[in-house]
């Protein structure tokens, strides 16, 4: 006799889309491996979804909609459980992020989550998540969809120079990476500063910062930390940082320098040219 795992739909988002999604499957009398048929997939994912041993993706959610009519339940579902796959203490503030109407961030070393190519966020997460990267790249994938709302938010990122020469995942990444961010110059609600080298000291040398506004709640100001991030809706702390984000504002070069620059470090860093040897060195 076979044995079929129960779950318990109120333990997590995870738990809850398998659950639902062997409930729709049998209610349409169909076997793990029909499932499968449909929509393109083998039998054994589907059990594996079902079961919590796989995560699922968009696209298979989809799918699932498509072939159960479930009204997109599954595609409704799944920005939950990405989201659920973040660090524990990383979900607040993205829960957040998803509702602000403005955020506007100083990264320090790294492109901003919400700006990052797959391929360079794979190459970051992989550094502290071998076991399971492309979960923790799905739900910062998922993070982005905020972008392509009908109402996004309005997205003001001040990039160190540090974060285009610092070789994330190898040349070819880099030069996808920094061409992405190009892609953004003519976009009405994203804005991209670098700050350079040279302006010497700056507001933001106590590391990465964002700060978030909403159409009725309270600002908040959120930064990273090794094992976990730290927010507040402290007033002063909310006016010392929009103050000091100002100042690095007017820091930076412009938004159309500040692609002038990537484009430079694009060519000249990490440009085609670059794949040949130099004369001399070994």
């Amino acid at each position: 006799m076979v044995h079929v795992q129960s779950l318990d739909p109120t333990a997590s988002p995870l738990d809850y889309y398998g659950w639902e999604l062997r409930r729709q499957r049998e209610a349409h009398g169909l076997k793990q491996s029909q499932l499968g048929e449909i929509i393109f997939c083998t039998g054994s994912l589907v059990g594996q979804i079902e079961t919590t041993k796989k995560v699922p993706t968009r696209d298979f959610s989809e799918r699932v909609d498509a072939a159960l009519g479930t009204d997109g339940l599954f595609s409704r579902l799944i920005g939950l459980v990405l989201r659920s796959q973040l660090p524990t203490w990383f979900q607040p503030y993205a829960e957040m992020e998803a509702k602000a109407a403005y955020i506007s961030t100083y990264q320090a070393q790294l492109v901003y989550g919400l700006l990052q190519t797959e391929e360079y966020a794979r190459a970051v997460l992989g550094v502290d998540h071998h076991s399971e990267p492309d979960d923790m790249v799905a739900a910062r994938m998922e993070r982005q969809r905020v972008l392509h709302r009908d109402q996004p938010p309005a997205l003001w990122v001040i990039l160190s120079e540090g974060a285009l020469l610092l070789q994330i995942g190898g040349r070819d990444v880099m030069r996808r990476q920094l061409g992405h961010l190009l892609g953004f110059l003519d976009s009405p609600w994203v804005n991209i500063q670098v700050l350079p080298f040279a302006r010497g000291q700056h507001t933001g040398m106590m590391g990465t910062f964002t700060l978030l506004r909403f159409d009725k709640d309270p600002d908040l100001f959120y930064t990273d930390g090794y094992d976990q991030g730290h927010m507040t809706a402290n007033p002063q702390v909310i006016k010392e940082r929009s103050v000091g984000y100002a100042r690095l504002q007017a820091s930076a070069l412009s938004p159309e320098d500040s692609a002038a620059l990537i484009a430079r470090v694009m060519e000249e860093r990490y440009g085609e040219r670059l794949r040949t040897e130099e004369p001399g060195l070994a």
